[in-house]
Parts: structure tokens; sequence; C-alpha cells
């Protein structure tokens, strides 16, 4: 077995591990705070399969989860930790709810200009953190949480003072009908930007590991000296990154929201960049892993909320799960004693063999 097989299945190991574990600690928490655990835990972990309104939910929210592991999967792997995918993704949606509600266009055309204005959008916002970082040394990590705060203020602000519906006082009034995504399957919630989706992970798989681009990318996040001693643009390939991340951020918060919406609803600050880094954990920051790690998210969040509804178990125990899959896995010491035999045990049998 190849050195990066080891290591992949090491990988999977360690996260089925940590999540296995998440889900025991979970299963206990249950046990001491549900009335009814057997119950509550079956809502947990069946719920999202009880109902066909279930699963649909589960992949409603799928999408935008992929969108932001795959942002952040960009992002990330050129060695910025810049975490400006939710301003992308906030702001791209309030920018669609505003061209949805306020643009007439023939339906069509109307679906296609909400959903590349927020990607525009998406991909300019998420610029700013480098531009700042080169212009000024502005850590951006440190600029891009600031952001996110601005662009949730900013952007419910302009909602607020636009189309806010009077009547309610928290939405907006409903989206023109030539905006909306329409019903892929019926019967269901599931919206064409299902195939838009799927679409996108081809197309980042193909970027990420079939284009120069990719290469080069990996490359400078791996090692950034090197990068520029083999003549790769270092500054330009990250820029690019945050460029294309911050894209498919927005492109995921306009589908999103003319997708499972029909006015805007996001009356609190979204917090998809976390979600994003977790996914990104699970799928082994490849992106062909993405879409599973989100649907594991959508489908225990689902069911939280099944086990919430029918036990009165709060579904913050989904919060705790998540850290505590971050926890592990970011952890470089959990389960590295057994990698580290792993390697003994190779290395004794590699001697034995040479001495023959």
């Amino acid at each position: 077995m190849g050195k990066s097989k080891k290591n992949g299945w090491y990988n999977i190991m360690r996260v089925g591990t940590a999540v296995a574990l998440s889900f025991l600690i979970a299963a206990i928490i249950i046990t001491l705070v549900a009335d009814d655990p057997g119950k509550a835990i079956q809502n947990f972990f069946l719920g999202a399969l009880s109902t066909r309104r279930n699963v649909s939910k589960v992949i409603v929210d799928l999408i935008p989860l992929v969108f932001s592991g795959m942002a952040i999967n960009v992002m990330h792997k050129s060695g910025l930790f810049s975490m400006s995918a939710d301003s992308s993704l906030y702001l791209s949606a309030v920018v669609s709810a505003l061209i949805a509600i306020g643009m007439p266009l023939p339906a069509g055309v109307h679906q296609i200009v909400i959903i590349v204005a927020g990607t525009v959008v998406g991909g300019l916002v998420s610029l700013i953190p480098v531009l700042l970082k080169r212009a000024t040394g502005a850590n951006e990590l440190v600029v891009s949480l600031m952001m996110n705060y601005v662009a949730f203020n900013l952007g419910y602000w302009i909602i607020r003072n636009t189309y806010i519906d009077t009547n309610n006082g928290s939405y907006s009034i409903s989206f023109q009908e030539t905006a909306t995504l329409g019903t892929l399957i019926p019967q269901t919630s599931i919206h064409y930007g299902l195939i838009l989706m799927i679409a996108a992970v081809v197309v980042m798989w193909l970027v990420m590991n079939r284009s120069r681009y990719g290469r080069e990318l990996s490359i400078t996040g791996s090692n950034a000296a090197f990068a520029k001693y083999a003549g790769i643009p270092v500054g330009g390939v990250i820029a690019a990154s945050q460029l294309i991340g911050g894209m498919l951020a927005g492109l995921g918060g306009s589908i999103h929201m003319i997708g499972a919406y029909t006015k805007f609803e996001w009356n609190v600050a979204p917090s998809y960049v976390w979600d994003g880094i977790l996914i990104n954990l699970l799928a082994g920051k490849k992106v062909r892993n993405i879409p599973l790690a989100a649907f594991f998210l959508a489908y225990i969040r689902v069911g939280a909320n099944v086990m919430s509804r029918n036990a009165k178990v709060a579904t913050e125990l989904v919060a705790i799960i998540q850290g505590l899959v971050i926890l592990l896995i970011a952890s470089e010491r959990f389960l590295y004693g057994l990698k580290k035999r792993m390697e003994e045990r190779e290395a004794l049998s590699n001697a034995a063999v040479a001495e023959r």
C-alpha cells in the first residue's frame, strides 16, 4: 500500500472516530436530559428520514452547505485563512433579494441576472481582506471576521430601508414570481439549485485536480517560498483563490435565497463559514467528498429539529457535535499514536526485508 493511500485511510479513520465519539457524547447528553431518551435518540438519528418533507429539507439545506465547503476549500488551500465566506454569502443574498423584488424581468432572464449578480458580489467582497493585507499588512482573519459583522448589519439595514414588509417588520415583501427557482421534484421543496450545485462541484473538482491553476494553488498553499522560487505568481494565485471562493459563496447565497425562499428572511447573522470549515475538514479537504460531508451536517440538523419537536431536546445539541468534531479533527495529536505505531511497524518490516 502506497504512502498516500495509507494517509488516506488514516484520515478516514480519524474522521470516522471523531464523528463516532461526538455521536456517543451526544447520545449520553440526550439520555441525561430527555424525558424519553429512546424516542429522542431515534428521532435524532432517523428523524431526517421519517417524512418526505424532512428528506426534502435535508437536500435543500445541503445546497448552501456544499457551496460554503467549496468556498472554504479553495480559499484556505492558498494558505490564507480568510473567513469572508459569510460576508460574500450574505451580501449576495441581499443583492439577490433586491433584484428579485425591484427589477422586473422575464422568467429565465431574471434568475440568471440574480445569480450572476450575486456571484460577482460574492467574489468582490472576498477580495477585500487579501487586498487590505497586501496594502496595509492587516491580518486577513481579523479583517474578515469584522467584515462579517459589517456585512450583516449593512445588508439588513438595506433591506429594512427598501423592501421591508411593514406588516411584520422583519421580512421583506415577496419576490416576483419570475425570480424564484422552480421545483425540481414535484411534491417536494427541492429546487433547480440542486442541479447548479452538482455542476459547480464537477467544475471545482476539475479546477482543483486537473488544471494548472489547481496545481499552482496546491504548491502555493504548501510552501509559498518554494512556489515563488518555481516561478509561480504567488500573489495572483492567492488573490484568485479568494475571488473564486467568494464567487462560490455568493453563488450559493443567491441560489439558496431564490430557491428556498420567496422573501428575504435572514434577520440573524448566518454562520455558514463555520459550517464550511467543518465540511472541509470532514471531506479531508477534497472537493469530491464535500457533498457527502455537507449531507452529514444537513442530516443531523434536520434530525435535531425533529427531536426538538417530538422529544423537546434543544437543537443546540448539533452545535456541540459540530464543535467536538472540529476539535478532534483539528487536533494533530488525536490518534497520532496509532499513526506512529503504523509507521514504526512499516519501518521495521522494511528493515527486515533489507537484511535478507
